[in-house]
């Protein structure tokens, strides 16, 4: 019995035992392949703020704005000081000067007024327009 045959089959059945050879991995056909976008550049665009609509005046408006609100006090002060008609007089402010419009009985009640308004905080100076006015 000739021997060479039997192992010829061995040696190819163990040697199709070892590892088996690396395989490339099938790449689909470029129909199929999917579509690579390049990356979106995000692009972020600043909104403008929301414009405030002019509201009436009220103590939550003087508080925002510190002539309207230096006024306001000197007009306060002036109502608390007896001596001082202040229903006659009008109050305005800019950048610490208060101005003081109307009219006095007196140039005491008028002198007065300057005094009231001056000693407010914030007071840097007060241009006193008053009129007298006799019977005011």
């Amino acid at each position: 019995m000739n021997m060479r045959p039997l192992g010829w089959i061995l040696a190819a059945a163990i040697a199709g035992c070892g590892p088996a050879p690396a395989q490339k991995p099938a790449s689909a056909p470029p129909s199929l392949q999917p579509k690579l976008e390049p990356p979106r550049q995000i692009v972020v665009i600043p909104t403008p703020e929301p414009v405030a609509l002019a509201a009436p005046k009220s103590s939550a408006a003087a508080a925002e704005d510190p002539n309207r609100d230096l006024a306001d006090r000197v007009k306060s002060a002036l109502e608390h000081d007896s001596p001082v008609q202040a229903a006659a007089i009008d109050v305005t402010a800019a950048g610490g000067t208060v101005t003081l419009w109307g009219t006095a009985a007196s140039d005491d009640e008028r002198a007065r007024a300057t005094r009231v308004a001056a000693r407010i905080a914030g007071v840097k100076w007060v241009d006193n327009r008053m009129a007298i006015a006799s019977g005011s």
